[in-house]
């Protein structure tokens, strides 16, 4: 089972991610302002799960898809490697990440142990505007379900949570946070595909509940259990 009895130390998996995170450069010249658009938006289309596990890609594919020459294409499949967000093989080739049961556990665990603490930290901040920004996500949410789109699935799911974790007001928390999304993206993208909802997931309606309610232990188990339930099904 994923991270249920697993005690971790916040600090270590902090000191274990923060070496993937690098700031974004300020773009100086064209070549770097174009490397950083096409990092950005490939970041999140990979993170979105626009692209299946282990699929191949090439930097002549990547400047097509952004109108952009090798050398921007390069540097970002470099930061991106670099994140865990692509893979580069010794031969030189690139693909999204195909996650071993061992990865997907460890990464659940990671998420099961941040997020929960991010929405601690977002309670306190949690006025009305930001419960009915979170129940109209869920209604979009329930428009991707409805359309069997695992795409806009994942992209609405992970803006319920980022939306929620910035009023925790920890931005070194997030970007850790968001590292773990990057990597686990296809992956998502196979495990929705998988799933088939049919409705928008219940932990869902319970972190809003628990939200309104100011109940903190309901608010960490929820988000918890959102996190974590869908991965155990791929690491059995």
């Amino acid at each position: 089972m994923v991270g249920a009895s697993r005690r971790i130390d916040l600090a270590c998996v902090c000191d274990h991610i923060a070496p993937m995170i690098h700031p974004s450069p300020r773009p100086t010249d064209h070549s770097t302002a174009a490397h950083d658009r096409v990092y950005r938006a490939l970041r999140t289309r990979i993170m979105h799960g626009e692209f299946r596990p282990g699929e191949a890609l090439t930097l002549r594919g990547i400047g097509k898809m952004f109108d952009v020459s090798m050398t921007p294409a390069r540097e970002a499949v470099r930061r991106l490697v670099a994140d865990g967000g692509l893979n580069l093989s010794a031969s030189g080739r690139v693909t999204t990440p195909e996650l071993s049961n061992e990865r997907i556990e460890e990464l659940a665990a990671i998420r099961a142990l941040i997020e929960p603490e991010l929405a601690s930290r977002a309670l306190p901040r949690a006025h009305i505007a930001l419960i009915d920004r979170l129940q109209a996500i869920n209604s979009t949410i329930a428009e991707a379900v409805a359309k069997h789109d695992d795409v806009g699935y994942i992209r609405t799911n992970l803006e319920f949570h980022r939306t929620l974790y910035l009023r925790a007001q920890a931005p070194a928390m997030l970007a850790l946070t968001e590292t773990v999304w990057l990597q686990l993206g296809p992956t998502m993208r196979a495990l929705y595909a998988r799933l088939n909802r049919t409705e928008v997931p219940h932990n869902h309606r319970l972190i809003v509940a628990a939200l309104r309610a100011g109940d903190e232990p309901g608010l960490r188990l929820a988000v918890r259990s959102d996190v974590t339930q869908g991965l155990r099904m791929l690491a059995v």
